[in-house]
């Protein structure tokens, strides 16, 4: 008799969008923690080699529970497979997707994910900026729980930028696509205080029992909507970053903050055909698109009259076109309402750009959970 298909979904429960990290070093082992979002059964890892230019082999891969520091709690540091064997080779521009680890992952857990990368050189690939430590060991030290041979700390994640598991039947998630805003650069390091986190927090504490519970972040400090620069744009990234995840349902985008910043500043036009565009390629996809608003940024060193009209413009045109599914006003959201071009002081980290801690918590809080 043949076996019922699986009800439970492949769900993202954590995520970090790739970009270039400099020059890739051979026989270390990386100790990675991340914060998960959603609970589920049989995790898997994907692994990204987006902008190496050489294959690059990693193996062993273990996963466990995070202690103290780069310590996994014993019992829990289990090996991974690809394909059954302990290591896997990913081509340049490639991506690896672990087999299924067995066994019941609770949400909002903390991880340690340890790869050994044996031999590198070239560009290697991973998450700048993760607002996070993690660890580096010399040799092969994946399989141990103990700190002791991790004696180098690192604020990037390498190679890591997905992680999935078996959720409840019906559950769905959202990615929040953006830039340094979403990575969390102004949040407190190693608290997990990014406004994705918040959000996630919301989602899974959601009396009202909806079906999106995982959250993956594809923020990069520096993006933007239109050029290259910190992390490729928001539009050549949208496949990779975004629809490439499982189980979404919703992406929520907030990006455009450095284009109007940018020397030249692009016009409101061109800023508008991309979010057009993103918005016709995640429909087509079958998902939900959230726009937020661009928040205020006067007393940033890059403000400028000609930056603020193009931000008043396309924020106009978000809020009015009716070409998105929801709009999320983060500028109203953020903004001094005696000083509307800029952020409340009680929000500002002090650059008068980035979100502070409570700031981040008032971002999630603008999202109208339902609408998702």
């Amino acid at each position: 008799m043949p076996t019922a298909p699986d009800p439970r979904p492949t769900v993202v429960t954590w995520a970090a969008s790739a970009d270039r990290l400099g020059e890739a070093v051979a026989d270390r082992t990386h100790r990675l923690v991340v914060r998960t979002s959603v609970g589920g059964r049989d995790l898997r890892v994907r692994l990204s080699n987006a902008f190496g230019e050489r294959p690059v082999t990693i193996g062993p891969v273990y996963v466990g529970t995070a202690a103290a520091g780069a310590e996994v709690g014993a019992g829990t540091n289990r090996p991974l497979t690809f394909d059954g064997a302990p290591s896997v080779t990913i081509p340049p521009g490639g991506a690896a997707h672990s087999d299924p680890l067995s066994g019941r992952f609770p949400a909002r857990a903390d991880l340690a994910v340890s790869l050994y990368v044996p031999d590198a050189a070239g560009t290697a690939t991973g998450h700048v900026r993760a607002g996070q430590t993690s660890y580096l060991a010399k040799g092969d030290q994946a399989a141990g729980h103990g700190p002791g041979p991790y004696i180098e700390q690192t604020q990037s994640w390498l190679h890591l930028d997905a992680i999935t598991v078996r959720a409840e039947p019906g559950t769905t998630a959202v990615v929040t696509l953006g830039d340094s805003i979403t990575d969390g650069s102004a949040s407190t390091d190693d608290t997990n205080r990014r406004w994705p986190d918040f959000l996630a927090r919301r989602l899974l504490a959601d009396p009202a029992g909806g079906s999106v519970r995982g959250v993956a972040n594809a923020g990069i400090s520096g993006n933007m909507l239109l050029a290259d620069g910190s992390g490729e744009s928001a539009l050549h990234r949208l496949d990779r970053d975004v629809l490439s995840h499982a189980g979404v349902r919703t992406v929520v985008l907030l990006e455009g903050v450095n284009d109007t910043k940018a020397d030249p500043t692009p016009s409101a036009r061109s800023m508008t055909a991309a979010l057009e565009e993103i918005a016709a390629r995640v429909g087509a996809a079958g998902l939900r698109l959230a726009v937020g608003t661009i928040m205020p940024f006067h007393g940033w060193p890059a403000w400028s009259e000609t930056a603020e009209a193009v931000r008043q413009e396309v924020n106009a045109y978000i809020r009015t076109a009716g070409t998105f599914d929801t709009v999320i006003d983060f500028d109203r959201t953020m903004r001094d309402p005696r000083d509307p071009l800029r952020l409340l002081a009680e929000f500002d980290c002090g650059d008068h750009l980035h979100p502070n801690d409570a700031g981040m918590r008032a971002l999630a809080e603008a999202v109208d959970l339902g609408a998702l």
